[in-house]
């Protein structure tokens, strides 16, 4: 089974068995999560979601991205630079059951 789901305003493509990295989500490692907003399952696409339609899944891990280095300035002067980083939290989830 194939379907496409939405959740951190993000579109994810996701099989059973499939790991993916998501927004941060509450809950604990090991905590069931269901996804509810399914665009796509197999060859059926919902306008705009499929009625009655969930993936089910497991949290494996709570963590943080890759840094991002911002680099503002304004050129001719030497007072307006500003140099900062972000590192976005993230979910780990393995996909259970396509339902």
């Amino acid at each position: 089974m194939k379907a496409v789901i939405k959740t951190g305003g993000k579109q994810y493509y996701v099989e059973e068995g499939s790991i993916i990295y998501v927004e941060k989500l509450n809950g604990a490692i090991g905590d069931k999560v269901t996804f509810e907003e399914v665009l796509m399952k197999d060859n059926t696409i919902g306008n705009p979601t499929i009625k009655d339609a969930s993936v089910e899944g497991v949290i494996l891990k709570h963590g943080k991205g890759s840094k991002i280095k911002i680099f503002k300035y304004k050129p001719n002067t030497t007072s307006t630079r500003k140099k900062q980083g972000h590192r976005q939290p993230y979910t780990k989830v393995e996909i259970k059951k396509i339902g």
